[in-house]
């Protein structure tokens, strides 16, 4: 493995590119202490060192620091690892770590973001939310399914209701452009037509 460019990220990391298009992140200390350079082969003995236990070691403990500060996805966690210049062979397997001591869980970080976001978000922009976060479609089932058995799911209607009552919203006063706006206010929460519909009380159609 041959070191192709390194590149200063910061006053005191570089990133290492090699031939094998394998980069990775080292303090400016550690070059000089493994006596990287460009243009120089990595000897083997080093790459396993940093491959296998210095740059997995540093990237379990990131992991874990990243964890005490808020709860992720594995794929918000991986996303987070690799921009910060982990391998993605050393990201995975800090994920796969911190995920063998349940510090991760999708289907436990859906469900409590069902709860959270009940009275404020339809089902229908959860589920878009919880999808970008990268919670995978089965578990994102079942964490729904489980949060309906457990919660009694959401009266949509009557959700959509509440939004606009905290919006004074009045049927009687309200003008077409009011109801255009507060429409899309509900559309953009994720709310079907026929219940932004119903809960506006309209006779048009937007």
């Amino acid at each position: 493995m041959v070191v192709t460019e390194i590149t200063d990220i910061s006053k005191r990391q570089s990133r290492v590119c090699t031939d094998q298009d394998i980069s990775f992140v080292l303090y400016k200390g550690e070059l000089r202490q493994y006596g990287i350079a460009e243009g120089e082969e990595l000897p083997g003995e080093t790459c396993e060192t940093l491959l296998e236990d210095l740059l997995p070691r540093r990237a379990r403990l990131r992991a874990m620091n990243l964890l005490q500060i808020r709860d992720y996805t594995e794929k918000q966690l991986l996303d987070k690892l690799l921009g910060g210049g982990y391998p993605q062979p050393v990201a995975e397997q800090a994920v796969e770590y911190v995920k063998s001591f349940h510090y991760i869980d999708d289907f436990r970080y859906a469900g409590d973001y069902l709860t959270a976001f009940a009275g404020r978000k339809s089902l229908r922009r959860m589920e878009q939310d919880l999808q970008q976060k990268g919670v995978p479609k089965g578990i994102l089932e079942q964490a729904v399914a489980a949060w309906q058995e457990q919660d009694g799911g959401q009266d949509e209607l009557q959700m959509a209701s509440a939004l606009l009552e905290k919006k004074h919203y009045d049927r009687d006063t309200a003008d077409r452009r009011q109801q255009q706006r507060l429409y899309n206010f509900l559309m953009y929460r994720g709310f079907s037509g026929e219940v932004i519909r119903k809960a506006l009380q309209m006779d048009w159609d937007a």
